[in-house]
């Protein structure tokens, strides 16, 4: 497999830069956001793409308001940008004195949160948009797309797109290799290497369980504070998801620990050493593996929707509940072709009163199941989703 995919992000960047002054695209290392801005250079009329990592690039910003100013009518893509957090107050001031709509189009690995500082003096003058790895809407048309394939290497480009699951398994260990040993270093977090390491492995082995800090704590030998400290950065740079639990002012009494998942599938099982998707099937972690991957490509790909689980001391489970409005919609997920549902989950929906309640399995139709509850595959239901 290989070519371009076409981004969902592309006519929302576009839309933004005719908008504000800045558009941000922010997302995990090797996502494709380089890529997206490179495709994007072929549809606007003066665009500089300047690489942060690349010391000659680097010496062009030598004196940032002359190199804007020398280049007053061009878009200039900014890549890498936590790296030089000192530009942010400069872009404010250029952007001022202007006032010109699409003067920077700003990339960068880590979360609006990790740039923060730098970004505030921006408020009100920049748009930002997340990039993730590809969702299941930007591939499932191409041609020999397999779900299997897409849930076993995850949605990097360069693993998903890789010629055979060797050289995908290689890309994913060499990124992980790269994130830990370079990237976090680089945004002047001075964490071992070993800890790190250790830390997101056992986050792999619990994923889609309950978030037990102490335990972690224990294990590694550091503080509960600690543990915390470097789950919220996998956070803050995309690899790493906490799931939030529900509680809504109910009279139940509900677990209050959120649920943490590796967010992309494919470094889920570079993580765990699951070499192809044979593997997968006998490994403990298969069925956890496919709740978080749908969890993660529902809640990328539902902008709007907030995204809970919820579970109460009587047993009521239920996966994710997306909340919008008033609106509440339960989903459980079933790696089964023949989805079988537990009396917890009939219980939790009694508890909530959603509006709508879905088992997501690998199936190739949707259908209903008693009490107006839809089996579906992913696809069918983000479609769904959408349409509401």
């Amino acid at each position: 497999m290989h070519g371009y995919v076409e981004r969902q992000a592309e006519p929302v960047v576009l839309k933004d830069l005719r908008n504000f002054p800045i558009v941000a695209i922010l997302g995990p290392r090797q996502c494709g956001k380089s890529t997206l801005a490179k495709k994007l250079k072929g549809k606007i009329e003066s665009f500089i793409y300047i690489d942060l990592e690349s010391p000659s690039d680097q010496r062009k910003l030598g004196d940032p308001e002359l190199f804007f100013g020398a280049n007053k009518n061009s878009i200039i893509c900014l890549d890498e940008i936590q790296l030089s957090p000192g530009l942010f107050p400069i872009l404010r001031s250029i952007v001022d004195r202007t006032g010109r709509k699409g003067q920077a189009l700003i990339l960068g690995s880590a979360s609006r949160d990790l740039i923060r500082q730098g970004s505030e003096s921006l408020a009100g003058r920049i748009s930002f948009i997340e990039l993730t790895p590809f969702v299941i809407s930007e591939i499932t048309g191409m041609p020999h797309y397999d779900l299997f394939m897409h849930w076993f290497r995850g949605g990097y480009p360069e693993s998903f797109l890789a010629v055979d699951n060797d050289l995908s398994n290689r890309w994913r260990q060499n990124f992980l290799r790269t994130f830990i040993e370079r990237d976090i270093p680089q945004l002047g977090i001075r964490i071992t290497a070993q800890n790190l390491r250790r830390l997101i492995t056992m986050l792999a082995h619990n994923q889609g369980q309950l978030l037990n800090s102490s335990k972690l704590a224990a294990s590694l030998g550091v503080s509960y504070h600690t543990v915390r400290d470097h789950i919220d950065l996998f956070e803050q740079t995309y690899v790493v998801r906490t799931l939030p639990p529900y509680d809504g002012n109910l009279k139940k009494r509900t677990i209050k620990s959120p649920k943490v998942y590796i967010r992309d599938s494919g470094l889920l099982h570079a993580l765990l050493e699951i070499a192809d998707f044979n593997g997968l099937l006998g490994h403990p972690v298969y069925g956890a593996s496919w709740e978080g991957f749908g969890i993660e490509n529902i809640l990328s790909e539902l902008e709007g929707w907030r995204g809970f689980f919820y579970r109460a001391s009587s047993g009521s489970e239920i996966d994710l509940i997306l909340a919008r409005g008033g609106k509440k919609i339960a989903v459980e997920f079933k790696s089964s072709r023949a989805p079988d549902v537990t009396r917890g989950f009939w219980r939790a929906l009694e508890d909530l009163s959603t509006t709508e309640a879905w088992i997501i399995a690998p199936v190739d139709e949707p259908y209903s199941i008693k009490n107006n509850v839809k089996v579906s595959g992913i696809s069918d239901f983000i479609l769904h989703m959408k349409s509401i």
